[in-house]
């Protein structure tokens, strides 16, 4: 005979689920390149230190001024097959 523990909750309990999204930030590619953001979104993450993703995927905290590096080859691709998306539509 075997017996099982069955938990119940109180009246009024809830489980609460923790659900966070998690950022892998790449070390060295943002540093020696600068990526394509919306520029509102690089405004806040300056100034809030949030995160932002480049349009090449890339996720990464901007810390320093992207003019001082190329930009980045894959958004600047992205970037340019947006543009003539938008050309092809007048």
């Amino acid at each position: 005979m075997t017996l099982v523990s069955q938990q119940q909750l109180s009246p009024g309990a809830e489980t609460i689920v923790d659900e966070r999204t998690e950022f892998r930030l790449d070390e060295g590619d943002h540093e020696r390149f600068s990526h394509y953001v919306p520029k509102e979104k690089l405004t806040e993450a300056m100034v809030m230190g949030t995160p932002v993703v480049a349009l090449c995927g890339k996720v990464w905290v901007p810390s320093r001024d992207p003019q001082r590096f190329p930009v980045c080859p894959e958004c600047k691709e992205i970037w340019e097959g947006l543009k003539k998306g938008k050309d092809d539509d007048e």
